[in-house]
């Protein structure tokens, strides 16, 4: 693994747990982005990996954008480095579960809503406060959770969401109480190690593919041809026999 100053790295039996540690609120400021990224990419191109864990230390998950780092930085270079970031958890190869410690605001709220799975502490709460910050908080990427009118609400007037009702909306998991977080998401990505990991990183490859094409046909089409090539791989029909078989699947790819 790369050297992290913000991030620690923890492999063991295919899951990777990333644990953001930039105290006291785990802003982010430019070196904490570019992290981010860097780790995202990093963990999703090893063949050790199969799922992918990102929580943080102390009270608040992530409080978004360091405003006193900000302030002395480049906005194009910094917005560069933010797309950078988002796109880095929303490409990862594996699938990744955000384990929500507390606060999520703003950048950091957006970074657990790229997510695959989301899992809050029944203390944590979200929101997008950018606007009483100067900035606009943007809107696209809670469409993937929140209607329109929800999500105006949360941009247009900052107002914080419950765990349970992030959960009620849908967006989470399951919510649990702090001491059970990272033993629910272990849980969790458990579950999804023990899965081929050759045909999960084309299904995860294949859900984000679909998502950005808005014409049903085409986004049907492209889902078929993953199920064809996938069918022709040894993980695809061990998998079928493992099933008529009534028995734990063997499976051989990376």
């Amino acid at each position: 693994m790369g050297t992290y100053n913000y991030i620690k790295v923890e492999v063991k039996d295919f899951i990777a747990t990333m644990t953001l540690e930039r105290p006291p609120v785990n802003a982010l400021d430019m070196g904490a982005l570019k992290e981010i990224a860097a780790v995202f990419q990093e963990v999703g191109k090893r063949d050790d990996v199969r799922v992918a864990i990102f929580t943080a230390t102390g009270k608040c998950f992530c409080a978004g954008r360091d405003i006193r780092a900000a302030s002395a930085e480049s906005p194009e270079e910094r917005m560069a480095a933010v797309k950078a970031m988002f796109s880095s958890v929303y490409h990862c190869e594996v699938p990744v579960i955000a384990a929500v410690n507390g606060a999520a605001m703003g950048a950091g709220f957006t970074i657990a809503s790229l997510c695959d799975f989301i899992i809050g502490a029944d203390t944590a709460n979200f929101a997008k406060p950018e606007i009483d910050a100067g900035v606009n908080p943007g809107t696209a990427i809670n469409h993937r959770g929140f209607n329109e009118y929800q999500t105006r609400r949360m941009c247009f007037l900052g107002e914080r969401f419950s765990s349970q009702e992030m959960y009620r909306l849908g967006m989470l998991y399951s919510v649990v109480p702090l001491a059970e977080l990272m033993p629910a998401a272990q849980k969790l990505a458990q579950v999804l190690a023990a899965k081929s990991p050759m045909i999960m990183r084309q299904v995860k490859k294949s859900a984000n593919e679909v998502e950005g094409i808005p014409d049903f046909e085409q986004a049907m089409e492209r889902e078929l041809q993953v199920t064809v090539q996938l069918s022709k791989t040894a993980d695809s029909k061990e998998a079928g026999r493992s099933l008529l078989e009534k028995r734990a699947p063997d499976f051989k790819s990376k």
